[in-house]
């Protein structure tokens, strides 16, 4: 693990390979698993904010859900998250070419929000668990990702490398510069997939 002010980075964010390729994963991890994406509590009141506008991007079958069961889903102990629909595709996904995209996301790039994305969603494949006096930052492996792993890998792009935008809206400029420093000292012993 690497120590950055009050985070703690595991060195598979620095050593290993990933470049999303969803012409080949279809966005999946928006549509797989058994809960919503995570929310950080300050995200609540931004859902609140910018839903009338995300909405026109949203399924049907999105908006229903949203209806029926809310904004975000409280998992209790301070853990939110996206609803689902039917248990299956975060809410907030809408289907182009048989690729899930994010509704948040698409009303941002259309200047209507200025709000990109969940950070969660924004940050993977690494998943972050908040500790009481700092941040564990962790590459989440996922099968549905070995795609982004094999085009990273080809690519020779490193997890940190391709999440700057994210880990900077995150944690700063500066925290993202120390990372790099941090990545340069620890010798990038070849990217890994």
């Amino acid at each position: 693990m690497l120590a950055i002010e009050n985070t703690l980075v595991s060195e598979d964010v620095i050593d290993k390979a990933f470049v999303c390729d969803l012409n080949k994963c279809k966005g999946a991890c928006c549509v797989m698993g058994d809960m919503g994406a995570p929310l950080d509590e300050d995200e609540l009141p931004v859902l609140r904010k910018i839903y009338n506008k995300v909405k026109p991007y949203m399924s049907h079958a999105g908006i229903k859900a949203v209806e029926k069961q809310g904004l975000y889903i409280n998992e209790g102990g301070g853990e939110y998250t996206t609803p689902l629909i039917k248990g299956k595709e975060c809410a907030y996904v809408y289907f182009h070419n048989d690729i899930a995209f994010c509704a948040i996301e698409k009303a941002y790039l259309e200047g209507k929000i200025d709000f990109k994305k969940p950070i969660s969603c924004h940050l993977y494949p690494i998943r972050i668990t908040k500790h009481k006096d700092y941040d564990a930052l962790n590459y989440d492996r996922w099968e549905i990702c070995a795609p982004a792993c094999k085009l990273g890998q080809s690519l020779q792009v490193p997890v940190y490398v391709f999440l700057k935008e994210s880990l900077t809206r995150k944690y700063g400029e500066e925290w993202y510069k120390q990372l790099t420093f941090a990545a340069e000292e620890f010798g990038n012993k070849g990217i890994k997939a």
